[in-house]
This record gives structure tokens, C-alpha cells and sequence, in this order.
């Protein structure tokens, strides 16, 4: 690879993630094509997006802006709605035909009607967006969308369409972007970004129409083949079309139609084209409807009484759907009235002992009330029910750690994510659990998971390095701590390699490696 190639494809990483921070969500990042001068300014190099971006690179720019959002605080980390959104997402994404791309989905506590993908395979939704939602098709339909903008590449492939800028303006551009990824400024980096401002903006917001309408083709057709009512993509749209209406009481609705062009030839194109696939009436999943109104609660303002938002419905009153029964139930859980929602939550339980939900929700119920024996007993029967449900086993071994038993917890979990690999802040958990047990060496193993999954390779190392010292280390883990260790060494810089050789300590950061 020549020296230009390297520098423009980290300066196509760095506009990317720049792209990414500088965009109007919230949190910031870009719904599949590049939007505004940024993607308009860097040169046409005439190759294929892999020439450009691979998808190994793709999944780095993306799991960065994962952990940044985990960083801000923003992602939410309920295990209950963490399955339910990785469900439905991988279930289209195994229609998507995309080989061995992996898909990771998460949800937003940010207010706003909004969903993205970053590259990598890395989508976000909103919670407002799901409480839009009116069925469970509704939501399919804006993560398949969602879902096509990354299988067809659409960030990169807008790089790579972009511009006609002088070579002059790309130059200065780029410039700022790399001093701007190299000093780690994202002021620096916006600077460059800034630069190109006037470039073809419309030739861009054509190529972000066509996107639009491509992502649309194709995630009908991943809806249509995962058995979601391929009408629900254009339905929504249109529905949050209708409620529009005046910019300053609708600027959630705004804020994804904005990032997200909607024009009637595209819904009424969307709409011809899912009329070629038969006709699906789904039925919505528990799960959605039981999401929707743990959402529901989440989003309440601190001085929302529950027993005014659930006003109509009655204890035991058979007219009121049982999941309005659930998200009282959690309302009040979520007040403080933990004793006022356990009856309700039996009640469910005894009714419906097949939903997961309601047994780790009676589970949280009877621990907020400080009834740990029952609340142990109850998430014990729903863990022999639903063995390595993840859910089920992260409540059980909450409970396990209140009642003073961590070398349980540590044990249960242990045997969850030897089958399931755990996200970050399960790692975490897991941690706490073999730290309380007395484990310091395991404790260790885990928090350094943690801090890899969190990026920081020398951090993860040095407490790796911890764990080799730690008392009462056994010969298997001694074993498994330095095979880890030399794991991760093939990704130092060779000085970090032949510091750690020599037993010197690394530096709390990585250094950029790419140059």
C-alpha cells in the first residue's frame, strides 16, 4: 500500500467518524449516507469502497462510536430491552444476504423519533421511535431500513461518489481532519469539515435521496422475507408524515424526516413495491408490547404519578390488556411503590408463567420491597424455566449478591457467558461478582474484558497483569491469563511489545499505530 493510499483511507476513517460526531442527533451520528460538505469534499479515487474502507476498518469506525455513546451515558443498558432489540434485529438481519457482517443493535434514552446505523453494522433507535411505533412491522420496517443503508455500504460509497471540490479545498480539509484525528480534537476535525461547505450540496442530497429510496427497496424485501408485513415501512413514515404539521410541536417527528427525506414518491414507490409480496396480517410479540410500555415508564418525567398515567386500569379488571397491567406494575416499581406493584406482578405470573418478563420484573419488585428470600426463590423457579435466558440469570444474580451469596452469582454468570458472550456491562457485573467472592485474580480477568471492550488495550493488559500476581492464582489461570496477555501483545506497536517483553509498564493509551 503506497504512503497516499494509507493517508487518504485513515483521512476517510477519520472524515467518517468526524461526519459521525458532527451530525444533528443528539448524541451525533449519521443515518447510512454522508451528509452536508463532508462527504462532498473528499476526491472521487475512482475504486471500490473496499479500496476505500474494508469492513474490518468499517467495524472499528463503528464499535467507536459505540463505546463514545456508552461514554455519554445515553445507550440504554436494561437487559430485558437489550434482548428484545437484538431479537428483532437479528432476525432481519439474517435475511439481509450479508455474509458474515455482524449486526449489533442498541436503544437510545435521547428524546426524538430517531434510528441510525453507523458502519460496521452498529444501529440505534431512539425509545420515542418505538413508542411511535403501532405494531411490531412498524418497528421491522425502520431497522431493515436501517439495516440496508450498512449492508449497501452507504457511508462509504458516499465518500467515494462525493465531490468536485478543488484539489486545493480537499487538501486543507483533509489536513485538518487527520491533525484533528491526531490530537484527538473533534473541534480540529470539524474545522476541516467546515472548509468544504459550499461544494455540491445537491448533487449530495440527491445521492442521499437515492440512498433513501435503495435502503427502502431492499429492507422491504429483508421485511417481507422475516414475515413482517412488508406495508409497515411506508405506513409509518407516512403516518409521522401526517402528524408533522407545525415544526415547533412536532420537532421529534422533524428530527427523523430531516435525516431521513420523505417525499410522496417515495411512499407511494414504497408502497407499489411492498404490494408485490403476498399479504401478512403478524400478529405482534409480547415482547413489543411489553418493550413499549417499559419504555413507556423509562420515559416518564420524575413527577409523572404512575397512578395517574395508569389510571384506567384496575387491579384484576379482565378489560385492561395485561400488558397496561405490566407497565403500571413498573411504574410503581419505578415510584418507589414497589408493595403496590407485587400483586399485580403475581398475578401476571400465575396467569402467564411462559413470559420471561413478568418473572424478572416480580423478581426486581420483591427485591425493591427488601424481600430477598422471596425474590430469590422466584427468579431461582424462572431461572429452571428459562435456563441461560439472560435476563433471568443477570436479575437471579442480583438477587445472589444481595443475599450475600457472590460465589453463586459469580458461578451462575459464569455459566450464562461461557454459552452467551456478554456485553460490556455485563463483564462488569461479573467482575463485581468474582471481586465480592473473594477472587481476585478472576475479578481481574474480567475487569480487564471490560476495559478491552471499552478500547483501552494497554489498560486491559496491565490489569492482566495484575491477575498473574494475584494471590492463590491457580496453575489453569496463570495459563489463561498469559495466553490472553500474548493475545492481545500482536496488537501493540513493536516498542509496546518489547516493553511488555522486558516487564516495563505500557502507557495508559495507545498510541496511533496507523502511522
Amino acid at each position: 500500500m503506497t504512503a497516499y493510499t494509507l493517508l487518504l483511507k485513515r483521512a476517510v476513517v477519520a472524515l467518517i467518524t468526524a461526519s459521525l460526531l458532527a451530525s444533528q442527533f443528539a448524541v451525533a451520528a449519521s443515518p447510512g449516507p454522508l451528509t452536508g460538505p463532508a462527504a462532498q469534499d473528499l476526491p472521487d479515487i475512482g475504486s471500490p469502497a473496499d479500496a476505500v474502507l474494508t469492513t474490518a476498518e468499517e467495524q472499528e469506525v463503528g464499535a467507536m462510536m459505540m463505546r463514545q455513546l456508552r461514554d455519554a451515558g445515553v445507550l440504554i443498558e436494561n437487559p430485558e430491552l437489550s434482548e428484545y432489540i437484538q431479537d428483532i434485529g437479528q432476525r432481519l438481519a439474517s435475511h439481509a444476504q450479508e455474509g458474515d457482517r455482524r449486526f449489533n443493535f442498541f436503544l437510545i434514552k435521547e428524546p426524538g423519533i430517531n434510528a441510525f446505523a453507523v458502519p460496521g453494522g452498529f444501529v440505534f433507535v431512539n425509545a420515542d421511535l418505538i413508542l411511535a411505533t403501532t405494531s411490531e412491522s412498524e418497528l421491522a420496517g425502520v431497522l431493515a431500513h436501517e439495516i440496508s443503508h450498512v449492508t449497501q455500504r452507504h457511508a462509504v460509497r458516499g465518500v467515494l461518489q462525493a465531490s468536485h471540490a478543488s484539489l486545493a479545498t480537499t487538501a486543507a480539509m483533509l489536513l485538518a481532519i487527520l491533525l484533528g484525528a491526531a490530537s484527538h480534537s473533534s473541534d480540529a476535525a470539524m474545522a476541516g469539515i467546515t472548509v468544504g461547505q459550499g461544494a455540491a450540496a445537491q448533487q449530495q442530497l440527491n445521492f442521499s435521496r437515492e440512498d433513501e429510496y435503495e435502503a427502502d427497496r431492499i429492507g422491504i424485501r429483508v421485511m417481507a422475507n422475516a414475515g413482517y408485513d412488508p406495508t409497515a415501512m411506508a405506513t409509518f413514515f407516512e403516518t409521522l408524515g401526517r402528524r408533522m404539521g407545525n415544526y415547533g410541536q412536532n420537532a421529534k417527528i422533524i428530527e427523523l424526516l430531516q435525516n431521513h427525506p420523505l417525499t410522496s414518491a417515495r411512499v407511494a414507490e414504497a408502497k407499489n413495491r411492498a404490494a408485490k409480496y403476498p399479504t401478512v396480517r403478524p400478529v405482534d410479540s409480547v415482547s413489543y408490547r411489553l418493550a413499549r410500555e417499559r419504555l413507556r415508564v423509562m420515559t416518564l418525567t420524575s413527577e409523572s404519578d404512575p397512578r395517574l398515567v395508569y389510571a384506567d386500569t384496575l387491579f384484576k379488571d379482565d378489560a385492561v390488556a395485561d400488558y397496561r397491567h405490566f407497565g403500571r406494575a413498573l411504574g410503581l416499581i419505578q415510584a418507589n411503590s414497589p408493595a403496590e406493584a407485587t400483586p399485580i406482578l403475581q398475578d401476571l405470573v400465575n396467569r402467564h408463567p411462559d413470559i420471561i418478563e413478568y418473572h424478572t420484573a416480580l423478581g426486581q419488585s420483591l427485591l425493591a420491597q427488601g424481600e430477598t428470600d422471596r425474590s430469590r426463590a422466584v427468579l431461582a423457579r424462572a431461572k429452571a424455566l428459562f435456563p441461560r435466558n439472560v435476563p433471568v440469570t443477570m436479575h437471579y444474580a442480583e438477587t445472589l449478591m444481595r443475599s450475600e451469596e457472590p460465589k453463586l452469582a459469580h458461578a451462575v454468570l459464569l455459566d450464562l457467558f461461557n454459552s452467551v458472550a456478554p456485553s460490556q456491562s455485563q463483564v462488569r457485573v461479573i467482575a463485581l461478582a468474582a471481586s465480592a467472592a473473594g477472587d481476585e485474580a478472576e475479578a481481574n480477568y474480567y475487569m480487564a474484558e471490560y476495559q478491552l471492550l471499552s478500547g483501552e488495550l494497554t489498560l486491559a493488559i496491565e490489569t492482566l497483569r495484575l491477575a498473574l500476581v494475584s494471590a492463590n492464582i491457580t496453575p489453569v489461570q496463570r495459563a489463561r491469563f498469559k495466553a490472553r496477555i500474548d493475545e492481545l501483545k500482536e496488537y501493540l506497536p513493536p516498542r509496546l511489545q518489547a516493553a511488555l517483553e522486558r516487564g516495563e509498564p505500557l502507557p495508559s493509551h495507545l498510541p496511533d499505530t496507523r502511522r
